[in-house]
């Protein structure tokens, strides 16, 4: 993982293009005085950005390989990348730099190290004795292209095949070819007169390490001798070979085929194989052949003491079985069993009790890599059971449409919340550990509670403990079970505006505090939700229907037009006092069958079981307008306080008090500005065909209601899920032709007006336009006649103006910190009859946590106000400019958040140039400016935030999630909380040959590979073929290498070093040297220098 060099920005310097001019604005109080200055504690030198972890499964993978001493799994991929897994909580993420495809990985098994051959013909071997893994040497084949590797266990001679034909062999120590060379015609000679295609499988036999299996694709396997450099024994099949596997004792060995076949051989016949097997075949009546079924790709053959062998295969099934799902074949002795899988495979390896090829495998588990799963299956236990997968593998099993961020929460709240998601568990898995469990976990030096928030296109909303950069699942909330299913593509009501994922989560609005949970759905609708321990039967779904239309009359329409009927509230609370609206009421054109007055989604009408966990509050739903459908909501916020929530689109914006469960606040947008409207507007119809809203998770083609102008769902139309709008409308900023719609809102307890001398509950709401308007609450009194009197809303006057869509405010007290909205703390809401009554009274004040509520007369706040171009601070309630700062003036912020840092405050941004910037509060100095990552697709746009103590993330990736830290702190610390891939253990004693086996010449010949392979017999290789690159170890790897020398010392594979020092001097240079490795660190380039020419083990 790299650490990214960081242009820090001197304090109150101008920064370079992308964080402009800053101009600083002593204003001036009504009384004259000068603003108070705030001691601001943050400097450039608290700020560094660096990756963190890597969660989720790996996006598109490609091979996959077991450490069956150190218990550690890696997994490549299609872009490059390298995943290890150890015990849960021990993970790593690296990076070959070229980005090309992994095809194979090898272990040198118990040394801590990996070989890894890419599609661009390069081999790398990466040291994982150090919390990073870097690569120690790579070798790039220039004139043949590398097909299959193979590393014999406790040898440093790796095999390499080639599309040619041909084997070469390095050392993995010096990472060098050797001069000896086994050449395609050589192997076959003239048992084939056509070339026998690239080599697919490449092994020594079990029993003698001489001897070297050689299997070409075109059905031609070759037993070579490597003493005598020729071929023993010759077998040809005229199937293509996928794979080949030996039996421990090497006198038989399996090959898999491209009809669905499987051969066994005796190496001592190579006539005609033993017996041929077809799995899946149907055997038709007098002795013809099965009829051919769909290639094997691979098959392992893997013996017990007390039983027959397994076999074990992936595809092969019959060509009749369409639709059927992918499966893996375990064959043992007469029974089969076929275990279908959800992806298809890319992988398998079998897992068993030794490292040794000669021995009884007694296999315990199969590994099995899905294209978008890991799955892990027991055959000890009858009926296969899968473990469970302790790994948070499961991000994507719907694909992610959005997330939040939230450290730093309420220390009840993960119990709480794992204490309801445990009851969510699946049954039926193995009751044995997770074998995989090599590694230790690091020294996590963070101990706040951190909160990741998933929403995803099924409507289900993930809960994830991510404390000390780990991440576990806590609990699943379905949104869909509210609504009613379509059964059928011809049944879906027509209503619906997505084709497809109609209940996808576009915006997730979270009070940690009091619990309560809000989210926006593709279709237009909200959703309120109350945390409960107890289950409860809902008799009625309370629902809400809102008329959001966008309407401008002519300026000379007359104004005693007669205002709409108002929305009835579902639920039977005395309709609210509202606003008269000012559109006229379109239902009546119902009647030349446009739709109207019609919500996308029906709400189901039977009762509703709510388990423990979320429950629904409230349903609201944005209605069809005169045959127009609703416009997406871009804007949500809800307070648990004030019992309010508010949401907005580009037609306006709608307050409701799911508490009396009725609509307060029904506006367009226009409305807002009452007659302070600073922009010239177009009257329109309602029918004329309008601008793509652009402001939604979608994109929204409307004009005519046909089918096909719907919007498309987040996940139809891109391959890789990837998103075509932002949640704000920040990404089509470019398009201004497009409506104003509500981009912020933010409940709080602040001065409304100029002339306030008091703070009081508001909601200030922010537009694409850059407008800042004020809405002002006025609350009844708690307790009962809370429920019983309306809330009365009203707009302020007042306004503020930024350039650029508005994306985030926040409220600071005349002090500089941070005023949080009120909220009411978390309570049991499902209580007895009796003690409801009692509780009723005592209930509803609301406990505002601002300090505000005793500010005296004299005292100010201030507001911070950032858009997708600048940001600014107002001063309280003079409403004048503190501070300002242009941010970007060619690109735009994507996300911007106020967060915590170091007991003090500063705003983040994320710009769409790929720069990531920090600014001091109030003051907006600058103080962190890098650039990270260019905006490359909608994905990053749409899940990149911020969150308190330095930490961020992305969704880098459909299947993964990127975490980042912007803390020089957690930077500083990140060495320790990682966790470690390499452990010592001792490699188990190899099998006992036995008397007879001894005395009669059986068991396992060893062979001089080094007498074979070395320069002194083999020569040298050619210089053409393969170039050598050393790797960029670093001082890590110096670090890393040393303790593993240390390790190393007591067994004789590491010869002495070079210049035959002894091996006492070495052992003590090698614990002087890990001892000072951190000083080592400031001359690390010269030490890169003076050891560059040395191996990686010689230190």
């Amino acid at each position: 993982m790299r650490k990214f060099n960081i242009r820090k920005v001197l304090d109150g310097l101008t920064a370079g293009s992308s964080s402009a001019s800053q101009q600083q604005q002593p204003q001036q109080h009504p009384s004259g005085n000068r603003e108070p200055e705030i001691q601001e504690t943050l400097q450039s030198e608290h700020f560094q950005l660096c990756k963190t972890v890597r969660h989720g499964f790996p996006y598109q993978p490609s091979a996959l390989a077991f450490d069956p001493v150190q218990k550690i799994l890696a997994v490549g991929t299609q872009t490059g990348a390298l995943r290890l897994f150890g015990r849960p909580g021990v993970e790593c993420y690296c990076q070959h730099d070229s980005g090309a495809a992994v095809i194979q990985l090898q272990f040198l098994i118990n040394e801590g190290a990996l070989v890894s051959a890419l599609a661009d013909d390069t081999l790398h071997l990466w040291n994982l004795r150090q919390k990073r893994p870097a690569i120690l040497h790579s070798l790039k084949f220039c004139r043949e292209r590398v097909t299959f590797c193979h590393l014999p266990f406790q040898s440093k001679w790796l095999y390499v095949g080639t599309e040619r034909g041909n084997i070469h062999i390095v050392n993995v120590e010096s990472f060098t070819l050797s001069g000896y060379v086994i050449m395609w015609n050589k192997a076959i000679e003239l048992s084939s007169k056509s070339h026998p295609g690239p080599v697919v499988h490449i092994s020594d036999n079990p029993m003698d390490e001489g001897k070297l299996l050689i299997g070409f694709e075109s059905g031609t396997v070759v037993l070579w001798d490597l003493k005598s450099k020729k071929a023993d024994y010759r077998y040809t099949y005229d199937e293509a070979i996928h794979s080949v596997a030996w039996h421990h004792e090497g006198k038989q060995f399996i090959c898999s085929h491209s009809d669905g076949t499987l051969t066994i051989w005796n190496v001592r016949s190579p006539a005609k194989p033993v017996q041929t097997i077809t799995p899946h075949g149907k055997q038709l009546k007098d002795g013809k052949k099965p009829e051919p079924c769909k290639p094997i790709l691979k098959v392992e053959f893997k013996t017990t003491r007390s039983g027959e062998p397994f076999i074990i295969l992936s595809g092969g099934l019959s060509y009749d079985t369409v639709g059927r799902r992918p499966c893996l074949t375990v064959m043992h002795g007469k029974s089969t069993a076929v275990l279908e899988m959800d992806y298809s495979i890319v992988d398998f390896l079998t897992l068993c009790e030794t490292p040794y090829p000669n021995d009884f495998q007694e296999p315990y588990a199969v590994v099995v890599l899905l294209e978008k799963d890991l799955v892990l299956i027991d055959l000890a236990q009858n009926g296969y059971p899968i473990f469970e997968n302790p790994y948070p593998l499961s991000i994507h099993e719907s694909p992610v449409t959005c997330c939040e961020y939230f450290a730093d929460c309420p220390v009840d709240l993960i119990p709480a919340l794992y204490s309801v998601g445990v009851r969510q568990k699946r049954q039926g898995y193995s009751k044995k550990e997770w074998p995989i469990n090599g590694g230790n976990w690091g020294l996590g030096a963070q101990s706040y509670p951190e909160i990741i928030i998933t929403g995803h296109a099924d409507g289900s909303v993930k809960f994830w403990d991510a404390s000390a950069i780990t991440l576990q699942v806590l609990y699943k909330l379905k949104t869909a079970k509210v609504f009613e299913k379509s059964r059928s593509k011809d049944d879906k009501p027509n209503t619906e505006i997505v084709d497809e994922d109609p209940y996808a989560i576009q915006i997730i609005s979270w009070c940690p505090e009091s619990r309560m949970l809000c989210i926006a759905g593709v279709s237009a609708h909200v959703i309120i939700y109350r945390f409960s321990k107890q289950e409860v039967i809902t008799e009625v779904i309370p629902m809400l229907e809102v008329r959001l239309l966008y309407e401008i009359n002519d300026v000379e329409s007359p104004e005693g037009e007669q205002a709409p009927p108002l929305p009835t509230p579902v639920g039977g609370a005395n309709p609210q006092p509202i606003p008269p609206q000012s559109h006229p009421s379109t239902s009546s054109s119902s009647s030349d069958g446009l739709r109207d007055n019609v919500p996308c989604l029906k709400v189901k009408n039977s009762p509703l079981k709510q388990s423990p966990g979320y429950q629904t509050e409230l349903v609201i739903q944005l209605v069809w307008v005169g045959g127009e459908p609703p416009q997406q909501i871009t804007s949500l916020a809800v307070n648990s306080s004030y019992g309010l929530v508010v949401f907005g689109n580009c037609n306006g914006i709608a307050m409701v008090d799911y508490l009396q469960k009725a609509v307060l606040l029904n506006l367009g947008t226009v409305e807002l500005y009452g007659s302070n409207d600073p922009y010239r507007r177009e009257p329109r119809s309602p029918r004329k065909s309008r601008q793509p809203s652009g402001a939604g998770l979608c994109d929204i083609s409307e004009g005519t209601v046909v089918p096909e102008d719907r919007c498309k769902s987040p996940t139809s139309d891109v391959k890789d899920n990837s998103f075509s709008r932002s949640r704000s409308s920040s990404v089509t900023s470019i398009d201004k032709e497009t409506r104003e719609a509500i981009s912020a809102l933010h409940f709080c307890e602040t001065f409304t007006r100029k002339a306030d001398s008091s703070p009081s509950p508001c909601l200030w709401v922010g537009t694409t336009l850059g407008t800042v308007l004020v809405i002002a609450l006025n609350l009844p009194p708690g307790g009962e006649q809370r429920l019983l009197q309306p809330v009365i809303v009203s707009p302020s006057g007042t306004i503020l103006r930024l350039k650029g869509a508005i994306l985030r405010m926040a409220f600071l007290d005349t002090t500089g910190c941070l005023v949080p909205p009120a909220y009411e703390s978390w309570r049991e809401h499902n209580i007895a009859e009796e003690k409801d009554e009692k509780e009723k009274l005592k209930k509803r004040r609301p406990v505002s946590v601002s300090p505000s509520s005793s500010q005296e007369m004299s005292e100010n706040q201030y507001a911070v106000i950032c858009s997708e171009k600048q940001a600014k601070v107002i001063s309280l309630p003079t409403q004048n400019c503190a501070y300002k700062q242009n941010i970007t003036e060619t690109s735009f912020v994507l996300r911007g958040d106020v967060v915590a840092l170091n007991n003090s405050i500063c705003l983040a941004c994320f710009c769409a140039n790929g720069h990531i910037m920090t600014f001091s509060l109030p003051s907006l100095r600058p103080l962190l400016d890098v650039y990270y990552l260019p905006l490359t697709n909608m994905r990053i746009a749409r899940t990149f935030c911020f969150t308190n103590n330095g930490q961020a993330l992305y969704l880098v990736s459909p299947t993964e999630i990127q975490r980042l830290t912007y803390s020089q702190e957690t930077c500083e610390n990140l060495q320790e909380m990682l966790g470690e891939l390499f452990t010592p253990v001792e490699t188990p004693e190899a099998p006992n040959r036995g008397f007879f086996k001894g005395l009669f010449g059986g068991g396992a010949q060893s062979l001089d590979r080094e007498e074979l392979f070395g320069e002194s017999s083999s020569g040298k290789a050619s210089r053409s073929l393969a170039q050598h690159i050393p790797g960029p170890g670093g001082i890590e790897g110096v670090k890393g290498a040393a303790s593993g020398v240390v390790g190393e010392l007591a067994r004789a594979r590491l010869a002495l070093d070079e210049r035959g020092q002894k091996l006492g001097d070495l052992e003590e240079r090698t614990a002087a040297m890990l001892s000072s490795a951190d000083s080592f660190s400031k001359h690390a380039h010269e030490m890169m220098l003076k050891y560059k020419d040395k191996k990686w083990y010689q230190f």
